[in-house]
């Protein structure tokens, strides 16, 4: 099995600073993100998973290709799917894009929250670097990087403020950040719920390939 099918395992996996848990099950900080994972569904690893979600009102997302599995215990919020695509070109660079820090923060979940690429909390944007485009001084657009595990990084968060859209913007930011990503030596892969066909012409049209089809689902704490 690639890490490609438990992308979020993988990323935790590699990167156990960003999250909580252990060998059976894990989840990223509630500030960075609200994925969670196992490695595989054995009873071991549902019931590691149950233990990471809180009671009341905390919640995880699972996304990954194997079926998702419930923990006794917990109950699905939600359900969806999504395409992985993985680059199958290289781009060119982009050098006229500015580099995002924390100073602009606050900017950048305003416009996650207002535009929902998917989740992005108070810290998601530290996970890797974020680019973007100011125009009259607003951000009208970024896009930046999330997952990243064993020669794979993925691109996230793209999304373009009402007002700028139709201009290009996220077309040329997802291509700036690919070029980064193969720039490094490794390879870009990402992320786009079904129904967004808009978002995957797009990707097609920057040389990405459809991998696999991803389950996503939003677990919480049943019923006492």
């Amino acid at each position: 099995m690639s890490d490609l099918d438990r992308p979020v395992w993988a990323s935790l996996r590699d990167q156990p600073h960003w999250g909580l848990g252990g060998a059976r099950a894990r989840r990223f900080h509630p500030d960075i993100h609200r994925f969670a994972a196992t490695p595989d569904e054995t009873p071991d690893s549902l019931a590691a998973l149950h233990a990471l979600v809180q009671a009341g009102d905390d919640s995880v997302y699972l996304a990954q290709v194997p079926p998702v599995m419930v923990p006794s215990g917990l109950e699905v919020v939600k359900a969806a799917s999504a395409v992985q695509m993985v680059a199958s070109r290289r781009l060119d660079a982009d050098d006229n894009v500015q580099v995002l820090d924390d100073a602009d923060a606050p900017e950048m979940l305003a416009l996650a929250q207002l535009t929902e690429p998917g989740p992005f909390l108070a810290r998601t944007h530290t996970m890797g670097r974020f680019i973007g485009l100011r125009i009259n001084g607003q951000l009208a657009a970024m896009a930046g990087e999330r997952m990243r595990f064993a020669g794979h990084v993925e691109v996230s968060g793209v999304c373009t403020h009402p007002d700028f859209r139709g201009r290009g913007l996220a077309r040329r930011l997802s291509a700036a950040v690919t070029a980064h990503i193969q720039h490094r030596g490794a390879l870009p892969f990402l992320h786009a719920w079904t129904t967004n066909t808009a978002a995957i012409s797009l990707y097609e049209s920057l040389g990405y390939k459809m991998r696999a089809t991803v389950n996503i689902a939003l677990l919480r704490r049943g019923p006492a």
